[in-house]
């Protein structure tokens, strides 16, 4: 069976230099591109559940939404999917933040083909976690330091209100609660639970509690 493969990056130059360190493999099938997290969200919703990716290769910077913002929504959206993060940086923080958003490995893009290409066929064969050399040294680096508690990149996309929000829908607010517990009105609290539902990609109350428990927003 081929391997779905996703690519996201907001460079078209790097996307086809992907492609052209993936077409060595003969086990892969790129079936996505995306310039960023948004775009990518709204190409997947529009496929069947048999026809999404394996494996998303995503980039970390980039515009509209960034891939440790992106990886944390899809990733409890569309848990069959695994992710590897596929970058320029090898600082602690976006390791960490890569981590905890739900990334599956981590390599950098001047890593040869065949370590990407291997990388790939462990995660989807083995659940493997692969990351670059610097990588782990770093990654082992902050086990033996200790990881310092951040909120989930995640909920950047939303503003502070709308976080505000969301946390009462998850304690089971109504409409009306919500809007006398924030001083605002109810239309209010619609537009913003709209936003939010559109911001996190998701439909129904219970999918944005899901989110926010996932990404430990409460």
């Amino acid at each position: 069976m081929l391997i779905k493969i996703a690519i996201v990056d907001d460079k078209l130059i790097v996307r086809r230099a992907i492609r052209a360190k993936l077409s060595l493999s003969v086990e892969t099938n790129i079936i996505l591109e995306a310039a960023n997290g948004e775009e990518f969200l709204q190409k997947i919703k529009t496929l069947q559940q048999q026809d999404l990716p394996h494996i998303v290769l995503m980039d970390i910077e980039m515009p509209e939404m960034d891939g440790i913002q992106t990886i944390g929504i899809a990733s409890t959206l569309y848990p069959s999917i695994k992710f590897i993060v596929l970058t320029v940086f090898d600082n602690s923080e976006k390791i960490f933040e890569a981590i905890k958003a739900g990334a599956n490995g981590y390599l950098l893009k001047d890593d040869d083909a065949i370590n990407i290409n291997e990388a790939i066929l462990n995660v989807f064969n083995y659940d493997a976690v692969p990351m670059s050399p610097a990588i782990a040294r770093k990654t082992l680096s902050l086990l033996k330091t200790g990881f310092s508690e951040t909120k989930s990149a995640v909920a950047c996309v939303l503003s502070a209100r709308e976080q505000d929000v969301l946390l009462h829908l998850v304690e089971g607010l109504e409409y009306k609660q919500i809007a006398e517990q924030l001083f605002i009105s109810p239309a209010t609290v619609r537009t913003h639970i709209s936003n939010i539902y559109e911001k996190l990609h998701v439909t129904s109350k219970a999918e944005a509690i899901k989110m926010a428990y996932k990404n430990k927003w409460v």
